[in-house]
């Protein structure tokens, strides 16, 4: 009888958080949350119009128990860089507060346009006439579920 072989799956978020740790880490984030959880942190009319870029440690030598806080850069739409700049103190106090000590003591800005992830689609919707004149066309076919599917399909074939 053969012995059981074990195998060395490992869930897809361990293996990804590894690797996006380590390119999120060239970037100066000391975790990869900062960027995921934005909107969570500095709430989301600020992340509506702004994105983390990376954060600059000051080069001087870590002689002191406690690190040197660095500076968030962070990407703003042009027109609201203005209102996130007198948001400033705002933003560190939130990024500091998330962290749980002073990582950032300032933000600078850099316009430009934002890269946003394309958000779920809304569910198209299907005419209910083109669906009743499609699945009346379709006599042959006896099952009720496989006929409802081709009449959606075919009437999202239409509207397209």
């Amino acid at each position: 009888m053969d012995k059981p072989r074990s195998t060395n799956l490992r869930p897809l978020a361990d293996v990804l958080r590894k690797t996006l740790t380590a390119a999120f880490a060239k970037q100066g984030f000391a975790s990869v949350e900062l960027v995921t959880r934005w909107s969570e942190i500095v709430g989301a009319e600020i992340a509506a119009h702004s994105q983390p870029e990376k954060i600059q440690w000051p080069r001087t030598p870590q002689a002191k128990a406690a690190p040197e806080p660095g500076t968030l850069l962070l990407r703003v739409e042009g027109p609201a860089a203005v209102e996130i700049q007198h948001l400033a103190d705002v933003i560190v106090g939130r990024v500091n507060q998330f962290f749980g000590w002073q990582a950032v003591a300032g933000l600078r800005l850099r316009q430009a346009p934002l890269s946003r992830r394309a958000g779920p689609r809304p569910a198209p919707t299907s005419d209910p006439a083109a669906m009743r004149r499609i699945a009346a066309s379709l006599p042959e076919i006896k099952d009720e579920k496989l006929r409802a599917a081709l009449a959606r399909l075919g009437a999202a074939m239409e509207r397209d």
